[in-house]
C-alpha cells in the first residue's frame, strides 16, 4: 500500500507539472480540447443544426451564445488521476493499457454529456449552468474515474497463490 501511494503521488504530482508547461498547453492539451470541440459539435448537430465550433468554443450561430471548453473543462485532470491510480497499482502492462483504454473513453464520453447539457443549460438558465458546472459536474467526472479504477480493480486477475500445495486433513 506504501508503494502504491508513492508511486500514485509522484505520478499526479509529474502529470500535473507537466500538463500546464506551455508547450504541453499549446501542442497537446489546446488541440485535444479543440476536438472535444468538435465532437460536442457533431453530436448536437445530429439533433439541433446552427452550432459551430472554432478552436475551443461552441456557439449557437442564431442566438450567440457560446461556451469555452477550458483547462479544468476538458476532462485532462479526471484522465490524469485515472492514469495514475491505475499506473501507481501493481498489475500487468497490459491490464493497465486496456484498463486506462477503456476509462479514457468513459471519462471522455461523461465529459461530452457534461459540455453539451452545459451548452443547453447556458441558453436557459445561468444560475443552473453556474450550479450545475461549479459544483455537480465537477464532482461527476472525478467520480466517474474512481468508479472506472474501482471495476477495474475488480476486473483484474488474481494473482497466483505463492504458498504451493495445500495439505487438506481427512
Amino acid at each position: 500500500m506504501l508503494r502504491f501511494s508513492i508511486l500514485f503521488v509522484v505520478l499526479i504530482l509529474t502529470l500535473f507539472t507537466v500538463e500546464v508547461l506551455q508547450p504541453v498547453q499549446e501542442h497537446v492539451i489546446l488541440p485535444f480540447t479543440a476536438v472535444i470541440a468538435k465532437i460536442s459539435v457533431f453530436l448536437i448537430e445530429l439533433f439541433d443544426n446552427g452550432v459551430i465550433s472554432a478552436g475551443k468554443v461552441i456557439r449557437d450561430a442564431q442566438s450567440g451564445f457560446a461556451v469555452s471548453i477550458e483547462p479544468g473543462c476538458n476532462g485532462v485532470e479526471a484522465l490524469i488521476i485515472l492514469f495514475a491510480a491505475i499506473f501507481a497499482f501493481p498489475a500487468s502492462l497490459k491490464n493497465k493499457l486496456i484498463g486506462f483504454g477503456i476509462g479514457f473513453v468513459a471519462i471522455q464520453a461523461l465529459n461530452l454529456v457534461r459540455i453539451i447539457s452545459l451548452f443547453y443549460l447556458g441558453q436557459w438558465n445561468m444560475t443552473w449552468f453556474n450550479w450545475f458546472h461549479l459544483y455537480l459536474w465537477q464532482a461527476l467526472i472525478i467520480l466517474d474515474a474512481l468508479v472506472v479504477w474501482l471495476i477495474w480493480l475488480r476486473m483484474l486477475p488474481a494473482k497466483p497463490s505463492n504458498s504451493g500445495p495445500t495439505a487438506t486433513a481427512v
